[in-house]
């Protein structure tokens, strides 16, 4: 995906109405648990992408990454408490999410984690893989809040470039990690 310079919540609409009938396809063909691999490995891949264009040719930091916060947070998308944010470290919690209710509307809960909470990692790596994030539960997933905490690594085999560890999941492992 290319930038865009939509309210994300709004790309995100668009998106899901035009992977929803997709995936039920997917999902009456081979089953619910092979079209939600299937519709996440894409998911997965075009959140790459989409880091790398934001990212663009300018110098990345963890400062230069929440600069572009507000582009997911328009039109009230998410409410949030921000605990820490520094150079090396940003957490925060969502205690509104916005594109949870919006997947819901749209009866797609059940993927939700895929189309919005599976980028959250995966987009780092694209932007710059020092970014790490850790998660451990999401509104989407059924917790009261999405905790997030972003770090800036310089090097070190703590984990692969742009994972989450997310124990909240229920989803099947996804080596890239996400939240709402």
């Amino acid at each position: 995906m290319a930038k865009t310079d939509l309210p994300m919540i709004e790309q995100r609409r668009i998106e899901a109405a035009i992977i929803k009938p997709i995936y039920e396809e997917l999902k009456a063909e081979l089953g619910e648990r092979e079209a939600q691999r299937i519709v996440g490995a894409a998911i997965r891949k075009d959140a790459i992408a989409q880091g790398k264009a934001y990212a663009g040719s300018s110098e990345t930091s963890l400062a230069g990454f929440h600069a572009l916060f507000p582009q997911w947070t328009a039109n009230g998308a998410l409410e949030v408490e921000i605990h820490e944010e520094s150079e090396s470290d940003l957490r925060y919690d969502v205690t509104r999410c916005r594109y949870a209710e919006m997947y819901r509307e749209m009866g797609l809960a059940e993927i939700g984690h895929l189309l919005s909470c599976g980028r959250d990692g995966t987009f780092c790596t694209g932007y710059d893989p020092r970014i790490r994030l850790t998660r451990t539960r999401t509104i989407m997933q059924g917790a009261s809040r999405c905790d997030f905490h972003y770090r800036w690594v310089e090097d070190g085999p703590e984990s692969p470039p742009g994972t989450a560890r997310d124990a909240g999941r229920s989803a099947p492992a996804d080596p890239a990690g996400g939240s709402g």
